[in-house]
């Protein structure tokens, strides 16, 4: 089964990818992983990103539909994927749908209040750059990661930037939610009830038994 995960920052489409995965036996696929993957490699195009990442700057469209489909050519993906972080525009469900032909683009569904209110409450730490939340991750011990180092608020999940993330993200997210609304392929779940709910919801429109 090819799927991809569509949704706000903080909907908890990361989360959900990788259930799926273990539960559909497909790989979770993001471009994050695919970039990570290729600088540890040093191909051509990871040092192309790599100078790009570092610089502060966004991986353009061109070497992302490259290096996704290079990625979705292994043979690890012949019986499907879970892909996530991509497309992010347009353009890439434009280049997605020269790649494979997918067979449903999962929406999860989550309030901007929701959002801001998930993203407020992330504290990452400065060391291992693990993530806890406030409201359903706490850490041990208040403002300390279990590897020692200092929980922070990143700049990202203050609430004034929160809310310039989300208007750029419903910019960009309604020509895509449209182009595979019009495919027919388009599914859409609440993201705010709950983890294993929303796993289960997804799983009932997929026809695939939670069990």
């Amino acid at each position: 089964m090819k799927i991809i995960l569509l949704g706000p920052p903080g909907s908890g489409k990361g989360t959900q990818a990788k259930l799926l995965a273990e539960k559909l036996k497909v790989p979770h696929i993001s471009t994050g992983e695919i970039f990570r993957e290729n600088i540890k490699k040093q191909t051509e195009m990871g040092i192309q990103v790599k100078s790009i990442l570092d610089a502060g700057d966004l991986v353009p469209s061109e070497i992302t539909d490259v290096m996704v489909k290079n990625r979705l050519a292994e043979v690890d993906c012949a019986n499907g994927f879970i892909l996530e972080g991509y497309p992010r525009n347009l353009h890439q469900c434009e280049a997605l749908d020269t790649m494979t032909k997918l067979d449903k683009a999962i929406n999860i569904n989550v309030s901007d209040e929701e959002v801001t209110k998930r993203l407020s409450a992330r504290r990452t730490c400065s060391k291992c750059k693990k993530i806890y939340n406030l409201d359903f991750n706490p850490p041990k011990v208040e403002g300390k990661c279990k590897c020692g180092g200092d929980l922070i608020l990143r700049d990202d999940d203050k609430p004034e930037v929160i809310t310039n993330r989300l208007n750029v993200y419903h910019e960009s997210a309604i020509p895509i939610l449209e182009f595979y609304k019009t495919k027919g392929i388009l599914v859409d779940v609440n993201g705010e009830v709950g983890l294993e709910n929303v796993l289960t919801e997804i799983l009932n429109k997929l026809g695939v038994s939670n069990q």
